[in-house]
């Protein structure tokens, strides 16, 4: 694990490692937390709101939250920004405080990989449901062969795209075990399957 300094950037939903988000940035202090990372080549903290709001003032946010690297970026009528971010790592925060200009920078501890695992043989249906889905463009997310044997890519996939509130997204981006994980997302996905049946 490593330590860093980044600025956050407080939303109610989810970014899973390996996810692709779109996002309108229009407050002036997220306009100019964009400028220094596209300037940098650095990322900010994407967090799950605890309570507050998205915009506006300080929003209390999860401690856990993911790196977002900004991907591509365009200007957008009414003086906004359109950009997509890329999820990488998971961190924890540390410590926070506000900038005068109202920008929530978090010392965070950048959080190691998780363990690689293959997805067992028992999920083979989840990985032919994956590729099912992918072909009909309802994952963001662009794949290799290999990751679709990768179990916390799998997992952070079907996270993503299952039908879940933003707090049980939060709690299968917390989770350490990529199997674990999927043991928990299988009977929403088998209850998926035996509706579309």
């Amino acid at each position: 694990m490593t330590n860093a300094t980044i600025p956050l950037f407080p939303l109610n939903t989810v970014l899973f490692p390996g996810g692709e988000l779109p996002l309108r940035i229009f407050e002036p202090r997220y306009l100019s937390m964009v400028a220094h990372c596209v300037r940098e080549e650095t990322c900010f903290g994407i967090v799950l709101i605890e309570s507050g709001r998205e915009v506006g003032g300080e929003a209390r946010t999860h401690a856990i939250g993911t790196l977002a690297r900004i991907v591509d970026w365009c200007p957008l009528p009414g003086n906004m920004l359109g950009i997509s971010v890329r999820g990488e790592q998971r961190f924890r925060i540390l410590a926070q405080h506000v900038q005068r200009d109202y920008l929530q920078v978090a010392e965070v501890s950048v959080l190691s990989p998780e363990p690689q695992a293959v997805v067992p043989p028992e999920y083979e249906e989840v990985i032919a449901y994956l590729d099912r889905s992918s072909d009909e463009g309802e994952f963001g997310a662009k794949r290799s062969h290999d990751s679709a044997r990768d179990a916390s890519w799998v997992g952070f996939r079907l996270a993503e795209y299952l039908a879940f509130s933003p707090l049980q997204q939060q709690l299968m981006l917390e989770l350490r075990d990529p199997i674990d994980r999927l043991e928990r997302l299988m009977p929403i996905l088998s209850a998926l399957f035996r509706q579309k049946r």
